[in-house]
């Protein structure tokens, strides 16, 4: 493992859906980091020191499906209010009642929901790569349907819907798709107009027929690095990680109560110029004023692709720390700010989060 502080305490923790393991360093206010696709806690080995160095007790999750967290056989067992419950029972576990949670890929929409649902326990929210984007009025499986329509192919979410199918694509060589994945992503591989085309998989044919040939490894993953994230799906496979992507119609039924909500905590967004989610979301950016009134400011790095974190460490560590030391005290009370709080459930932990009524500023 290469950037990774010595001191890292790892530790298995509790959650009402099994268990989590996590990463931490640091001491202060607790910082909740969660990962996406296909990654785990090891993305945020640039950040885990950095945010120590800085005050704060920074928490890296394996996320269910992933390393040595759970893995649920029940496809439904990935939808997004058990991930919510998930980040709760992290904090709890950690004897803490209040985090600030950051999250990229999809742990940005996890760490986005996680502050919807339950703003007594996130008191402000952090998102790279993926803007907030509220509940739609359509089927999200519909919605990419229209899409691949248009385009010839399947949009990569609409192929890992069927169980199995991108599993037989990637695991019988993990290693190299990983590579191929982590390099077409990285900023300047691509060209600007070609990066949604390379996210549609030919009819019949599978996700690396898009990996142009002859690609070189970037410069922010080194051998080390592709070997710990290869053999952590070698030991686990993909299907949990891949569960998430199966669960968009079902997250999309359970949030229907808090459609169109913005999220009203202090926030920030951070992604890559070269990174396919700010062109396809660019919309979702344009309305971030609607949608997360608390936001801080949102940040495009130039010439930088999907793995921001890991392609562009310094930056990110900077903006984050800068923005984290904004942020009022946890002394603060929810209420002050106008956030609904309940009474922490007593006895035997709930299954999934206990979930507030939307904010009434929501359409």
């Amino acid at each position: 493992m290469t950037g990774v502080a010595l001191d890292l305490t790892h530790r298995l923790v509790s959650v009402p859906g099994g268990r989590i393991h996590l990463v931490e360093l640091g001491a202060g206010p607790l910082v909740l980091l969660v990962h996406g696709f296909p990654e785990s806690w090891y993305s945020w080995r640039h950040q885990l020191p950095a945010l120590a160095e800085a005050g704060y007790r920074a928490v890296a999750i394996d996320v269910r499906g992933y390393g040595r967290s759970s893995k649920p056989a029940d496809v439904a067992a990935y939808r997004m209010l058990d991930h919510v419950a998930d980040n709760v029972g992290v904090v709890h576990a950690l004897g803490e009642q209040r985090a600030i949670v950051i999250g990229h890929d999809w742990g940005s929409p996890i760490a986005a929901n996680s502050a919807l649902l339950r703003p007594d326990v996130f008191s402000a929210v952090a998102l790279l790569s993926v803007p907030y984007s509220p509940r739609g009025t359509r089927r999200p499986t519909d919605g990419l349907a229209g899409l691949d329509d248009g385009h010839g192919g399947e949009f990569y979410i609409s192929y890992f819907q069927a169980p199995g199918r991108a599993e037989a694509e990637i695991e019988p060589d993990i290693r190299a798709w990983l590579s191929g994945i982590y390099t077409l992503l990285s900023g300047g591989v691509l060209a600007k107009g070609e990066i949604l085309s390379r996210m549609f998989v030919p009819r019949g044919g599978r996700m690396a027929d898009q990996f142009p040939e002859g690609l070189t490894r970037p410069d922010w993953l080194s051998e080390a690095d592709l070997d710990f994230f290869a053999g952590e799906f070698e030991r686990t496979g993909l299907t949990g990680p891949l569960n998430r992507y199966r669960n968009v119609d079902r997250d999309w039924a359970d949030l229907a109560a808090w459609h169109q909500a913005p999220i009203t905590q202090p926030s920030l967004f951070i992604g890559g110029e070269l990174d396919g989610p700010t062109q396809w979301q660019a919309r979702a950016i344009d309305n971030f004023a609607t949608t997360m009134p608390g936001l801080a400011g949102w940040h495009l790095l130039d010439g930088c692709g999907h793995w921001v974190q890991q392609e562009r460490p310094a930056e990110v560590n900077r903006l984050l720390t800068d923005w984290l030391s904004t942020l009022p005290s946890e002394a603060s009370e929810a209420g002050e700010a106008g956030l609904p709080v309940p009474s922490r459930p007593g006895g035997s932990t709930p299954s999934r989060p206990v979930v507030h009524a939307p904010p009434r500023t929501a359409r």
